[in-house]
């Protein structure tokens, strides 16, 4: 099957198309950090001639404690990205983990992301459907890349036409998610755009007392790899100082070291 065009606002992503990268922060923080992270971005996608999509969620709902933060909630967190989204002139996205959550986000944002443990729920890919705005489903580590063809036959079947996936690490290893490139080409063959997250993937799930490790070095690795793969879109999750970030702070990506990263990204896809 020849892989379709997906269209988030006015950005085309798929073959023959520039590289999509969809990032920004784990979780929102505040209005000033937020707004410095995407006019970074920004700049950054300018200088290098690919499309962006800027990505925060308002909230964690998924946290491993209870005690964790989980983002401004909403209505705020939908306020910070509408006020990047029209000041830079960019898309936005957030996920959702509630069906009632789905009409408000797509007041705002032209792309719903669906979190990978939901990515079987049905009510919810409805619901993000018929806002008739683009969905990315990030694809569950407990599910084989050909099983996506369900969840984009659920999408379809309420006239989704644009539909991204997401390979966010294929399986559960020792103490780590393991990545099978091979299921990026897989999941292109289901005829829909296929973006590689990243910094997800380099998660260390269980490996602290009510926190989830990581290994931020190895997320340019396999970046390069996805890209030399001939993956359509990049998610990356990125931080001025991923330290001090309050979710997933061991895997965010410095935002300093993003321009170099999209350069060889780049060099690789231009090969």
């Amino acid at each position: 099957m020849t892989t379709a065009t997906t269209r988030i606002a006015d950005l085309p992503c798929g073959k023959g198309h520039p590289l999509l990268l969809i990032a920004g922060p784990c979780v929102i923080q505040d209005e000033a950090l937020t707004l410095e992270i995407a006019e970074h971005l920004t700049t950054l996608a300018a200088k290098h001639q690919i499309s962006l999509v800027f990505k925060a969620s308002f909230d964690k709902a998924n946290r491993t404690s209870l005690k964790s933060y989980r983002g401004p909630g909403i209505d705020a967190g939908l306020a910070i990205l509408q006020k990047i989204r029209n000041e830079l002139s960019v898309p936005v996205t957030t996920d959702i983990h509630e069906a009632g959550q789905a009409a408000a986000v797509a007041e705002v944002c032209d792309l719903i992301q669906i979190p990978a443990f939901l990515a079987r729920q049905t009510d919810l890919l409805v619901a993000a459907a018929k806002t008739g705005k683009a969905v990315n489903v990030k694809k569950g580590q407990f599910m084989a890349p050909t099983d996506m063809k369900f969840v984009i036959e659920k999408l379809r079947g309420v006239d989704c036409g644009n539909i991204l996936v997401t390979e966010r690490g294929t399986f559960f290893g020792y103490g780590k998610l393991v990545n099978d490139f091979a299921g990026i080409v897989t999941m292109q063959s289901l005829g829909v755009p296929v973006v590689f997250d990243a910094t997800h993937s380099v998660q260390q799930p269980g490996s602290a007392e009510g926190i989830t490790l990581g290994n931020r070095e190895m997320v340019a690795p396999l970046a390069r790899a996805a890209v030399a793969v001939g993956v359509d879109a990049l998610f990356v999750e990125t931080h001025p100082d991923p330290d001090s970030s309050p979710s997933d702070a061991a895997n965010i990506f410095h935002l300093d070291q993003m321009d170099d990263l999209l350069r060889s990204l780049i060099a690789i896809r231009n090969c």
